[in-house]
């Protein structure tokens, strides 16, 4: 099916959607630094850099070349986040209304809404409600529920919520049953990163530092489905601690917090924490706190933090360590919405009726 996918950022939620089997045809992002890799990740789809406040449904599908199957997308959530201020007067709030005013005005066989359990509930509930009534009683509903990507496989706890739409005269509502079908065992810290022990840089490319893994024997199953071909990927500088601070961050145990800058330290048998995205240049420039590595004195590589979200090694995010950070940890697990969207794909009608053509 054709995807369209809003607040694409660097695509977690297109690249669960192609590991569907689906084709993403428009993304849409404001931000240029969060979406400045995507056309490098998805070059066969057309980007509009623009606010989503100031398009309409005929532009975005005129855009991908003819009427979408699909919509997907999270609004910014920083305004019902349950670390942020959740002020009332925070203007990203309005933005999930937009992706429901866009769906309405595309009228396609389905959509699915990602944003963070506050939205949920009491005081943001009715902002969700509301923000649902635009598309009147033509879609049979799923949720709000909240997922954890963890459940269905990834090596994060990272729980969101989802709101799931199929038209009804496209097919039959989705069951929290049916997505509960494709869950399954966790991926440990260890799965995900630890054939990365080793890797040797191997040059730099357009500000991208290559690295190549060299370690002998076979990865783990996660870890083998992540890896390229050639055993190349991007984004794994270390972070040069002062002394101090390495010494602190060695005494802090697996599963420990440091003391002071209250770094969590991963486990090697359990699962990482939220990924946390930082702020960009206009709200203050303030970096996320990242999980000190299980066994190293340092924190996490940003290739670390992906293959622990779920993106594949040919994935690439910025060439800066701040902004990939940012791109991560503002993403949609690859892992979940690949989920979400294989269930989809098996409910929805593809013979669009002459009433949505």
């Amino acid at each position: 099916m054709r995807i369209a996918d809003l607040f694409a950022g660097c695509g977690g939620f297109s690249l669960g959607a192609e590991q569907a089997g689906h084709r993403v045809v428009v993304a849409v992002d404001s931000d240029r630094i969060l979406a400045s890799s995507y056309p490098y990740n998805f070059p066969k789809a057309c980007v509009l850099r623009e606010d989503v406040c100031n398009l309409d449904g005929e532009t975005i599908q005129a855009a991908a070349g003819g009427k979408v199957d699909g919509v997907v997308g999270g609004p910014p959530c920083q305004g019902f986040s349950d670390i942020g201020r959740r002020d009332p007067r925070d203007p990203r709030r309005s933005l999930v209304r937009e992706f429901f005013r866009l769906v309405a005005e595309m009228e396609p066989p389905f959509f699915v809404m990602e944003n963070v359990r506050g939205l949920g509930r009491s005081a943001a509930r009715s902002l969700l409600d509301e923000a649902l009534e635009l598309v009147g009683d033509k879609y049979s509903v799923l949720g709000p529920t909240v997922w954890n990507a963890a459940d269905f496989g990834a090596a994060t706890n990272r729980s969101r919520l989802f709101v799931i739409g199929i038209h009804k005269d496209c097919g039959d509502a989705v069951t929290e049953d049916d997505v509960g079908a494709l869950k399954r065992r966790a991926a440990t810290v260890r799965e995900a990163i630890s054939d990365l022990a080793g890797a040797v840089a191997i040059g730099e490319e357009g500000g991208f530092d290559i690295w190549r893994i060299v370690k002998a024997g076979r990865p783990y199953g996660y870890a083998r489905g992540l890896r390229s071909a050639d055993g190349r990927f991007t984004g794994h500088r270390k972070t040069e601690h002062s002394k101090a601070v390495k010494t602190r961050f060695a005494s802090v145990p697996e599963g420990g917090v440091d003391s002071v800058g209250r770094h969590p330290r991963l486990a090697w048998e359990g699962q990482c924490p939220v990924l946390r995205a930082g702020t960009g240049a206009d709200r203050g420039s303030h970096q996320a706190l990242r999980p000190i590595h299980p066994e190293r004195a340092r924190v996490i590589t940003v290739r670390e933090a992906a293959r622990l979200q779920g993106f594949p090694d040919v994935h690439r995010f910025h060439s800066t360590t701040w902004h990939s950070f940012r791109m991560i940890g503002n993403s949609v697990s690859p892992i979940i919405a690949r989920a979400i969207l294989t269930v989809i794909g098996s409910t929805v009608d593809t013979g669009v009726p002459e009433s949505l053509g």
